[in-house]
């Protein structure tokens, strides 16, 4: 995605809380229906399809301008690109797989008699000489592109090459935006190209095949639709991708195409049949939104959202894009080292494509000794991506290697560093014969039952597990639809053709009373179970549940389609006999719902930590509870402080024992501001809390003395405005006893 393109968050409009984006079958239909696009269907099927035309067997690895350009909008000139193809080979990481060289929006300059697009001479004086450079060095160059043809080309009405067609022959009539950056209107900038039209695949394949004489080896089709916050079929690219594909079939070079961003699931089987690899988020890039390159919370949105693409990739099906992977810029990236390995896990774990970030010819230390992991490289060239077999706020992810080697990766989201256990049955085990870190690059034995370890703030550990031969047999297990449960407000049912029951709820959330409540979960005693919850949200959504009318928790969503579910499983306590779940969002938007799953015999460990929502606890005065995309929830309060009655009070913060515990509190703001803490009616602890941007929480940590039991936690500030508040954490000390133990204190009974 480019930023001057760029319109702000896909929520900055109002969003329908029901069933929000249905299939439209009708444009489905008349797209299928187009002959020429089905015979180059059949074309790119056969002989371009992106996973056998030998350049997309595993995921890439190299680097990308475009983080870079977002700090130095001066920066992609062809001696800046050279100096990077230079230092990815003399910095050893070209030693270590990382090959690709791609050169992101900005090098375009104009158009030549053909319409096609040709670098600015000022900054790419000889592009096809920069490409030979890269190929010398034993590498690959990639190269930006977008859907449509640009206006100055649709004026010069370019003869096209090889065709008695001009460029004004194969648009679209009436004239329409050509891709997500196009403008409304008979003059939108970027027009729509009709493939229905003679010439139309020809001016396709004469600019693929100038590229390919330049030497290029990868494309990326930028702005895309559906998708790239257009996801629905008002500009359709699906013909662009299928033309792309077979334009680069044509031209006799094995060319990666990637087509970006945020794609819309729905139309999975075309991304999949005609590219390599397809974005699946926005840009990991904060763009000016906050002071460094990224931040922590653009990264979790990729852990929320993937769980709704986890079977769609592999060395037949393509890859899963995360973007480009900011780690080896120190403090510019805006990531703790336990951030930027976890990133790296995450994106090895998937098996996304590897494309750093930054400038290369600074590097830093611990960026290079990231990158240049080969037990992690090794993980994200398996060809075996991935799946979450835990979410929430210690989502664990495994990859079955086929061959009784396992590769399982367990995260903490909380800043609060956390004592986890993972019993082997949860990822489908009997037992181990060796457990390898693959991080610290050393043997850890064969923990019988379960692995325990300490996990950092927002850390990882990631593990080769080679397993005993067997499995756990099938736990017992009872689904529930949630067309069948009890509906209020403006909760509905809607048809839903990938659901489990052909049904779901939407309508959730915008208010207390649109829930979804299932009244009769049973369990056979009471204990820790596994509930699995399969919703739809294009973009990021948050549950708020309660369990026989608790605590709210929190279970952030994320996904790629409306129709197709994603499931998530958390653990929750329950009780014997029948429990009450209630799911819906107060203050901001809910994903969809299908169903929920409960499984287990009550004995599986609960998360230490418990968190509380800023938005639903007691406001008072001025404070206000308000959407907030990247939020905890989707949500978070604001006007804090400026006045002692401007308050956001936790009441119910809940602990087995008294003693010392980890509190975290998540906040945003732009500038300095003050917020005091008061625990208990105790005086207020007072913290200077800095941040650059109000869209991204940043976490603050601190020790609080609790007692028994319930206890209060008051935030604001007297004099002045304080952050806008998100959530807070509430953790007990890492060595306050095993997890086993804790977990009993915490479940209610």
């Amino acid at each position: 995605m480019n930023t001057f393109v760029f319109n702000g968050s896909k929520h900055s409009r109002p969003l329908s809380a029901a069933s929000a984006h249905p299939r439209k079958e009708r444009g489905l239909l008349s797209f299928l229906s187009r002959t020429a696009l089905a015979c180059a269907m059949l074309a790119a099927a056969t002989s371009a399809s992106a996973q056998v035309n030998g350049v997309a067997q595993r995921p890439y690895l190299g680097w990308s301008s475009f983080s870079q350009q977002t700090l130095d909008s001066n920066f992609l000139t062809q001696a800046n690109v050279v100096a990077q193809s230079d230092a990815l080979l003399s910095s050893g990481l070209q030693a270590h797989g990382f090959t690709y060289i791609n050169m992101d929006s900005g090098w375009h300059g104009g158009f030549d008699a053909n319409g096609r697009p040709i670098p600015d001479p000022g900054i790419f004086p000889d592009i096809k000489a920069l490409i030979d450079h890269i190929h010398q060095n034993g590498q690959k160059a990639g190269i930006y592109w977008i859907p449509g043809v640009e206006e100055p080309a649709v004026t010069a009405n370019s003869p096209i090459l090889g065709t008695p067609y001009h460029i004004q022959d194969i648009l679209t009539v009436p004239h329409t935006a050509g891709n997500a950056f196009g403008a409304p209107g008979t003059s939108p900038y970027h027009y729509k190209i009709d493939f229905t039209k003679p010439g139309a695949q020809a001016y396709m394949d004469s600019v693929v095949a100038l590229f390919a004489s330049w030497g290029v080896d990868f494309i990326k089709l930028d702005a895309v639709t559906p998708g790239s916050y257009n996801d629905g079929l008002t500009i359709d690219n699906r013909d662009d991708v299928a033309a792309w594909s077979q334009a680069i079939a044509h031209s006799g070079r094995p060319i990666w195409l990637t087509v970006s961003w945020e794609l819309n699931q729905d139309y999975l089987g075309v991304w999949q049949q005609f590219s390599n690899a397809r974005r699946i988020d926005d840009d990991v890039e904060c763009e000016g939104r906050c002071a460094t390159l990224t931040d922590w919370s653009r990264i979790y949105k990729r852990f929320r959202d993937l769980p709704g693409w986890q079977h769609a990739a592999g060395p037949a099906l393509g890859w899963n894009d995360l973007d480009s992977l900011d780690i080896g810029d120190g403090e510019l990236d805006g990531l703790s080292h336990a951030e930027k390995r976890s990133a790296m896990t995450l994106w090895a774990m998937v098996n996304a494509p590897i494309y750093l970030g930054g400038d290369l010819t600074r590097i830093d230390a611990f960026g290079k000794q990231l990158a240049t992991a080969d037990e992690v490289l090794a993980v994200n060239q398996s060809g075996k991506p991935a799946k979450q077999v835990l979410g929430g706020d210690l989502p664990v992810w495994a990859s079955d290697l086929g061959d009784g080697n396992y590769y399982v990766a367990l995260f903490n989201m909380n800043a609060t560093p956390a004592a986890v256990t993972l019993p082997w049955r949860e990822i489908g085990l009997d037992g181990v014969r060796q457990v390898r870190d693959l991080w610290k690059r050393a043997d850890v034995g064969a923990p019988a039952g379960a692995f325990s370890t300490v996990l950092d703030g927002h850390g990882v550990r990631l593990l080769k597990v080679s397993a005993r031969v067997g499995h756990t047999p099938p736990v017992p297990s009872a689904s529930y639809a949630a067309n069948a449960a009890t509906l209020t407000g403006s909760a509905s049912v809607a048809d839903c053709s990938n659901c489990s029951s052909g049904k779901k709820v939407g309508g959730l959330g915008l208010g207390t009373n649109n829930t979804v409540t299932f009244q009769n979960v049973y369990a056979r005693k009471a204990g820790v179970y596994l509930m699995q919850v399969d919703s739809m949200t294009f973009g990021l959504r948050s549950y708020l549940y309660t369990v026989n009318g608790g605590n709210f928790q929190t279970l952030n969503s994320g996904g790629g389609s409306f129709q197709i579910p994603s499931s998530t499983t958390v653990r929750v306590c329950l009780k014997a006999g029948y429990n009450s779940i209630q799911f819906g969002n107060p203050t901001s938007y809910a994903p969809d719902l299908d169903r929920i799953v409960i499984s287990g015999a009550g004995d599986a460990v609960l998360p230490q930590a418990s968190t509380y929502e800023a938005e639903q606890a007691t406001l008072s005065g001025t404070v206000t509870a308000g959407f907030s995309n990247y939020a905890s929830g989707l949500s978070k309060a604001g006007n804090v402080g400026n006045g002692p009655a401007n308050t956001v009070t936790f009441s119910n913060v809940t602990v087995p024992s008294a003693g010392t515990y980890q509190l975290e509190i998540d906040y945003a703001t732009n500038g300095t501001r003050m917020l005091t803490v008061a625990v208990n009616n105790a005086a207020p602890l007072s913290l200077n809390l800095d941040g650059s941007t109000f869209d991204d929480p940043r976490p603050t940590l601190l020790r609080v003395q609790l007692k028994a039991g319930a206890n209060t936690i008051q935030l604001g500030n007297s004099s002045g405005y304080a952050p806008d508040l998100d959530r807070i954490v509430v953790a007990p000390l890492v060595d306050a006893g095993s997890p086993g133990d804790m977990a009993k204190r915490m479940c209610p009974r």
